[in-house]
């Protein structure tokens, strides 16, 4: 599948090809659970005749194409665009216009086992735990509250299973006095932070496990939990952003990002699955070694994987109006106006793209859209996923 180097043609790598073909062999080595086979028939499906869609023909001129609808599953590559346009321009409204620190929340891979059998319980506990030490260490140290957005990861850049938590965090926060502005060059210690998540973890792994939550037994949680003690737990702060544009673009890049995205394919062939790494490296797996790894990151159903507290909270309007009027700024008419491109996906294509759908591009004549309907029933484990 790859292009010849002198051939000027570039051809189209897409992780839904690598599915349509090994998906079988995949399924005949390694379990799959319905959650993520219904996330490898929804990506086989994006965008072909089998979900649909509707015909382009020009009343001017000969031009008619199909256009079909995508699978909209959060974990397709093909279908984050719109979804993450219409995020960022909800949050552009929310984001308060300061600085903000990064910081990344990691654990040791001593619990990656335990967060693949029980990855709900795991990861909720570690947005609990990030946020609580934020919060926390917040109203001892800045005496205010602060705006803080987590977002999970679970990948490297090879695909292998490394769950994470990214932290955008307002360089100031709200007092009973007003606003309270703190320096770009200092958050909190990096090793306070990493005992508090340590303990925090460890006590809410504790209480899921009582509650009937997790795999094993008490003895080897308990064993579990004193290693992980022994560890040191990993925070680390990023350079901060020092206007709320730059947070944009950093949430822009990262809040729909998925495993893989299309772009850093290099090569698909029956036998190996290459694919761009970092710092311009390349890694080549076999294909189902591939999907393997890319399975490790389908998240539970339903599972909220960006994730507001403090001034972000979605309960704390009220707060967040108050800190707007301590740093005399409102809401952006701008965002405002962003939301209502994007309601409609003629309108959202016109915003993303510059094309407009609604004329051809070959004369410039209006086009009709005519509904096409699937040629086959999806597989009911393909219906649309959350």
């Amino acid at each position: 599948m790859s292009a010849h180097p002198c051939s000027g043609e570039r051809v189209k790598l897409e992780i839904a090809d690598i599915v349509r073909t090994h998906r079988a062999e995949l399924e005949a080595k390694h379990v799959v659970t319905l959650e993520q086979r219904r996330v490898l028939s929804a990506m086989a499906l994006c965008r072909t005749a089998s979900l649909g869609g509707h015909l382009d023909v020009c009343r001017s001129c000969p031009l008619t194409r199909p256009s079909y609808n995508s699978c909209r599953n959060r974990h397709c590559p093909k279908c984050q665009a719109l979804a993450q346009e219409r995020w960022i321009a909800a949050r552009a409204e929310k984001l308060l216009p300061v600085g903000h620190f990064h910081a990344v929340f990691t654990v040791p891979s001593e619990l990656r086992p335990l967060a693949q059998k029980a990855p709900r319980v795991v990861y909720d506990a570690l947005f609990q735990a990030a946020s609580a030490t934020l919060q926390e260490l917040a109203r001892s140290r800045v005496k205010a509250t602060l705006g803080i957005t987590l977002v999970l990861h679970t990948w490297t850049r090879e695909l292998n299973f490394h769950p994470h938590v990214h932290a955008i965090v307002s360089a100031g926060g709200l007092t009973e006095a007003g606003w309270k502005s703190m320096s770009l060059k200092y958050l909190f210690h990096v090793e306070v932070m990493g005992d508090l998540l340590c303990g925090k973890m460890l006590t809410l792994l504790r209480q899921a496990h009582q509650a009937g939550k997790l795999p094993g037994t008490s003895a080897e949680l308990e064993q579990l939990l004193r290693r992980l003690k022994q560890h040191n737990w990993v925070v680390y702060v990023k350079k901060a952003f020092r206007h709320a544009e730059h947070v944009l673009k950093y949430l822009g890049r990262y809040t729909h990002r998925v495993a893989i995205s299309n772009g850093r394919f290099v090569a698909i062939s029956q036998q190996a699955v290459t694919f761009r790494t970092k710092e311009g490296k390349a890694t080549t797996l076999s294909p189902v070694e591939f999907l393997r790894r890319f399975l490790q990151h389908i998240l539970p159903k339903g599972f909220q994987k960006i994730r507001h507290y403090g001034l972000y909270a979605s309960a704390a309007d009220e707060q967040l109006l108050r800190a707007r009027d301590a740093l005399s700024c409102s809401g952006s008419e701008q965002a405002r106006l962003n939301i209502e491109r994007l309601k409609t996906w003629q309108a959202a294509l016109v915003h993303l793209t510059g094309r407009d759908p609604s004329l051809c591009p070959n004369c410039g004549g209006q086009i009709e859209h005519w509904p096409l309907a699937a040629e086959a029933r999806a597989p009911p484990e393909a219906r649309r996923a959350p």
